[in-house]
Order: C-alpha cells, then structure tokens, then sequence
C-alpha cells in the first residue's frame, strides 16, 4: 500500500479514535517502521484538528511493536491562543507502540531573523551513490529512493559515524507535512556501518524541531543526516537535521537508539 493510500484509509472509531491497517510491507522487524508510526499519529491530529497553527516539535517515544490493525488516539492537553500540545498514541495488540507529544504555534512578528547553520558540505542528488540495500535492509525501505551522499553501508566495519543520505518517497502524491515525517526515520542508525554483521537495532525516542512554517523542497528530495555522539552499554544517542533540495534546514532532532551488537 502506498504511503499516501495508507493514511487516507484510516477510519473514524469513536469520538476521538481511528483505525488503520498496516501491511507487511511497512515493517521493520516485528513492528512498524517508526517514520510510520509517527506519521499516522500526526495524520490523526490533523484529522481532529484541521485549523491547527504550524508544527513546531515533536517528542516520540517507541515503546512497543505493533502491526496489522492498529488504533489512533489523540487529546488536546492545552490549546491556548497560539500554542497547542496535542498528544496521540497508536495502539496494537500488545497495546501501546507509539506516544507522541506535538507541539503547535503560530508565527509571531520578532526581531530576529536569522540561520546560524550551513548546509553540509556533501555531493548533490546527481553525485551522490545508490543507497539500496539489495534485499538487506528492510521491508519498508522499499517506498523510498535513496542516495549515499556521506558515510558508508551498513554491517561494513566502517569507523565513519555519520550518514547523509538523499531520500524521497516513491510515492510522488507524498508531499505534505505527514509525509516528511515519514520519511524523516528513513536513515539507518548512524552506529550501524560500524557492525560487522547486521545485528538488531530500534529507536527508542525521537524528538523534532520544525524550523519552518510550510516545508517544501525540490523533486521530492531531501537530505537527511544521522551523526552518532557515543554508543556504549547497548545504547547509541545521535543528532539528525533534513534539508531541503536548496541547503535550507528544516528539521533538527535527535534520537536514542537500542543496539544489540
């Protein structure tokens, strides 16, 4: 199922809850691919909440796995005059999988206007190398075109602790807010090339920050970062930024990572 098909499929149940069924192709391991997961989370917020003010962050929290049919929630925890929290949870057969916590707030007149970052200094789409597992990786990598810009494949030995990678969605209908969170989880964990075999790893947490008020880009592409910061007793943390096809950046966030290698 396309991107874009699964989250027009999902179905109202009850006041505040929606319905949706996600297919193997989706997966990662005995769960969902976590992009995914967050995404139909914001789907169904926006669902309840059509008039809401642009996304600023967002704090999600993996809990458990969850797969086929699974149950949407959201509740409005505060809504103010310009800022909303809006929480949502996806829900399995073993129960909870996903709990997000978005952050809503609309744009205000302010003195300073400025980037204090710039772009990294990596090869461009037509330069960039084809990033396709050739059947490794998994299922859910195969929605999504990627390119190498900077680091090396997984399970190589490599002592590289960063990726860069361009990545879109096949789906081309793909191209809102929903689906660049389904794409922002798209980059293997930056401690992975350091394997020497493939080895299990999840997100544990992931936070982002939303730079922009409408994010667009160019042909669908954009370059997602993972640079790790430490791995030890079977945990990794790292930072992640998105740009956009002309250097801008639109996404910071960071992520800790379960490693079981």
């Amino acid at each position: 199922m396309l991107f874009t098909e699964l989250m027009q499929s999902l179905s109202r149940t009850g006041e505040h809850g929606w319905t949706a069924n996600i297919t193997e192709g989706w997966m990662q391991g005995r769960t969902t691919y976590g992009g995914l997961s967050a995404a139909l989370c914001l789907q169904a917020v926006q669902n309840e909440h059509p008039d809401l003010p642009p996304l600023r962050t967002v704090q999600i929290n993996f809990i458990g796995p969850a797969g086929g049919d699974v149950f949407i929630s959201s509740k409005v925890m505060r809504r103010g005059k310009s800022v909303a929290y809006i929480s949502a949870e996806v829900t399995g057969e073993h129960g909870i999988a996903t709990h997000a916590v978005f952050c809503f707030g609309a744009s205000r007149a302010s003195k300073i206007n400025k980037d204090f970052t710039t772009p990294p200094a990596v090869p461009g789409i037509t330069e960039s190398e084809d990033f396709s597992r050739l059947g490794k990786g998994p299922v859910f990598t195969q929605h999504f075109d990627c390119l190498l810009a900077k680091g090396d494949h997984p399970a190589s030995g490599s002592s590289e602790n960063e990726f860069f990678l361009w990545c879109r969605h096949k789906d081309k209908r793909a191209n809102d807010l929903v689906a660049l969170i389904g794409i922002a989880d798209m980059p293997p964990p930056a401690v992975l090339p350091m394997f020497l075999e493939l080895a299990p790893i999840s997100s544990m947490t992931w936070m982002m920050n939303f730079l922009t008020d409408e994010p667009r880009t160019k042909g669908g592409w954009w370059l997602l970062s993972s640079v790790a910061e430490h791995a030890r007793n079977g945990y990794s943390s790292q930072n992640m930024g998105i740009w956009n096809s002309d250097g801008e950046l639109i996404v910071t966030g960071r992520q800790n990572v379960a490693i079981f290698y």
